[in-house]
Formats: structure tokens, sequence, C-alpha cells
């Protein structure tokens, strides 16, 4: 039996380090970090308790029904509850009730009240998916940052393997007489300067796994492993294809986009005109409508007296009523919450138009960025191919003795350098993209 636990207990460590290790998506580490974030969850709740209002806004169309029960006892001189004359001797007196009230007219109060419950809904709905978008672009930034210091890495170290090669060839040269020491000494330093440059780069990538864990919520202790994926596959799957060119957005298409932000604006405004029609209520006379049914037990002590049942079934009685209530003076209260709503409403009006110039702007800035690095990825494509036929033509003269080691050095620095500015144009390109697409309506996840 122990034998059988000490087993079961290795089977699932090896499966939890496998889970640890297993390689993330960028579409991974974005729901991770959607699902995790205390700030998310928050928002989470703050919804829910919408929900809870929007419940409370439909029920107060209910009746609503009271009951109370009363046990009354008397003693020395009082007054007796059947013939209402005062009495020396002590009695019990027992009252049961209950009551239904129903509001009939409260200006559409209640009306007005379930319409802002259920926009405020709404609103808080996109409120909640502008916030996730907001937190999975973070994340989606995040990764290609190290995803480009990944790559970085990988090209310090294929540098530094290529210095060592070149470094080996040197000492055998001079070994022969085709080569001096300072050419051995200027490839050792080359190779010193390779070396530093791998441990800048580590020393980014760290950072950068660092903020992306922080982003997402990630257990520190715990490892991230992240997939190494291409720009076709960073790109928004959304959009299943990339255009040659961008549309430039204008502002009438904006006013129909689906952005959260906006529509979160927009649901703000109808809050903010329901619950100024229910300011302007609260002036308006509310009529409603009563019924209930009473009855009641009374004794003299020390007396005999009616039975229980028989008193509650002689005493009981019914009845209904209706009340007008007509305000007249509250001390201005419905005057200055009628202007502060007014005022509410001018805001939102005035704030949607903000988001939707917002959006307008960063339409622009997003296309204009992506057709940018596009042209940008195209120029440093060929700037690559350039520079990498320039280091092995140099490599190669150097090898003939027709060029120096700086020249070497040089053109090896100007081929990483081209790399990594190549690999950092592909990744702000997808970014970009994903940008443009998601102020096109497409989901960021």
């Amino acid at each position: 039996m122990n034998r059988t636990f000490i087993t079961l207990a290795l089977l699932l460590t090896a499966g939890g380090v496998g889970a640890q290790e297993m390689a993330l998506t960028a579409d991974d580490c974005m729901r991770y970090a959607v699902e995790h974030n205390h700030d998310i969850r928050i928002s989470q709740l703050t919804q829910d308790t919408r929900r809870a209002e929007r419940t409370g806004a439909i029920g107060a169309f209910l009746p609503s029904v009271n009951g109370s029960i009363g046990a009354q006892y008397n003693f020395g001189r009082a007054i007796d509850p059947e013939t209402n004359t005062y009495t020396n001797v002590s009695t019990f007196y027992n009252g049961y009730s209950v009551q239904a009230t129903l509001p009939v007219f409260d200006g559409f109060q209640r009306i007005n009240q379930l319409r802002a419950a259920k926009a405020s809904l709404l609103m808080g709905s996109s409120q909640l998916r502008a916030q996730q978008d907001e937190l999975a672009l973070q994340v989606f930034e995040a990764y290609c940052n190290v995803l480009y210091y990944q790559g970085t890495v990988k090209m310090a170290e294929e540098k530094r393997e290529q210095s060592q090669l070149t470094l080996r060839q040197t000492q055998v040269m001079a070994e022969v007489g085709q080569k001096s020491e300072a050419d051995v000494a200027q490839m050792e330093a080359q190779l010193a300067g390779d070396d530093y440059e791998i441990t800048r780069q580590q020393n980014e990538l760290s950072t950068a796994l660092l903020t992306l864990k922080q982003l997402m919520n990630y257990p520190e202790e715990d490892s991230l492993v992240i997939a190494g994926e291409d720009r076709n596959t960073l790109s928004d799957r959304s959009s299943r294809s990339t255009p040659n060119t961008l549309n430039t957005p204008n502002f009438e298409e904006a006013q129909t986009l689906e952005n959260p932000a906006v529509a979160a604006a927009a649901q703000n405004v109808i809050v903010a005109k329901r619950r100024l029609s229910m300011a302007r209520g609260a002036l308006s006379p509310s009529l409603s409508i009563s019924g209930g049914i009473s009855t009641s037990y009374n004794k003299m002590l020390h007396t005999e007296a009616t039975g229980f049942r028989d008193q509650l079934e002689a005493n009981r009685g019914e009845y209904i009523y209706a009340s007008v209530s007509i305000p007249i003076f509250n001390r201005l209260e419905n005057l200055t919450n009628i202007r502060r709503q007014r005022n509410n409403l001018r805001i939102a009006e005035e704030e949607l138009e903000q988001k939707r110039d917002e959006l307008v702007k960063l339409q622009l800035q997003a296309a204009n960025d992506c057709e940018g690095f596009r042209k940008q990825t195209l120029q440093m494509q060929h700037k690559v191919e350039a520079d990498s036929i320039a280091a092995r033509l140099t490599t190669r003269k150097y090898e003939e003795g027709l060029s120096s080691a700086i020249d070497v050095q040089t053109s090896a620095a100007t081929l990483l350098e081209s790399r990594a500015r190549l690999l950092q144009c592909r990744l702000m390109l997808a970014l970009k993209q994903k940008l443009v697409n998601y102020y096109k309506g497409y989901p960021i996840l």
C-alpha cells in the first residue's frame, strides 16, 4: 500500500512539472492573465452587484407584504379594550395583522429605475471587456518583448560561435606566419565582447520574463516557457489574412465599431438619461393601494374568557384603502437632484464624444504604424541579406589576408544589429496588426 501511494505521488509530481514546463502561446498567456488578474476579478464581482440591482428593480413592481404580532399585558388602572372604560383588572391583549401594499403610480420612477439598471448592467459588461482587452494587449506586448530578447540571445550565441571559429583560424594562421599576434588579440577581444553581449541580452530576457509574469499574475517560483511563434502566428487570427494595404478609417466607421470603451460610454449616457427621468418623476404625485386583515385575542386575568380560536374568528377584520402622496416642499432636494442628474447626463455625452474621437485617433495611429512597420520589415529584410553577403565576403577576405580583424568585427556587428532590428520590426508589425484588427471590431482572444 505504501509503495502504491509513493508511486502515485511521483506520477502526480512528474505531471505537475510537465505542466509547468509546457510552452505557452500568446493566446494562452493572455487567457491566463485575464483569468487570474485581481482587478478583473473585482470588476466581475462588481458586475454581479449590478445584476442584483437589476433584480431589485424588477422586484420594485411587486407588492410588499408585512405581518405583525403584538402582545400587551395591562395591570393596575388601564383601559379595557372591549368596553373602552377604565378598569383595575389586569388584562392580556394579543393582536395579529397582515398587510399588502402595491404602488400604482410614482411618476414612472420604477420603470426608469429598471431601465437604468439594465443599461448599467450592459455598461458594466462593456467596461469589463475593455479591461480584459487592455490587459490582453499589455500581455501580448510583453510576450513580444520576451520573443525579441530570446531572438537576440540566440543571435548573440551564433555570433560568439562564429567568433570562436574565426579565432581558431587566426591562431592557426598566426602559427604559420600569415597573421600577427595583434590579429589574434583582436579576435580574442571580439570573443570577449560577444560573451558580454550574451550576458547583457540574457539579463534583458530575464527582465522581460519577469514583466510578463507580473502581468499574468503567474507564480514567481514557477518557470514560464513560451512557444517560439513567428510573426504570422502572432498576428490576429480573427482577420484570417493580412491585407497588403490598410484602409484609413473615417469617423463614420468609428461610430459603428463594437469597441467596448465606446459601448460603455454609450450605455453610460442611457443610464444618465434614466436617472434624470427618475429625478423628474419625484416631482409628481404617487398613488398606492393597500389591503390587509387583522384579528386579536383579549382576556381578563383570573376570569373566564372566550376561547382563543373563537376570539380570533370573531375579532377578524379586513380593510382596503388607497393613498395619494403629493410632494409640496422638501427643501429643494428634488430640484437639486434634477440639476445634478442633468449635469451628469451632459458629462456622459461629452465623455462619449471624447471616446469616439480617441477611437478615431487610435485607429489612424495604429494603421499608420502598421503600414510603417510593414515597409520597415521589407527594407530590413533586404538589409539583412546585403549585410550577410558583406559579412561572408569580409571573412573570406580576412582569411586571404585582404582585410583586417577590425573589418571582420565591424561587419559581424552590423549584421547582428540588422537581424535584431528585423526581428523587432516583425514583432512590432504583429502587435500593430492586432491593434488594427481590434479597432475594426475583432476580439483580442
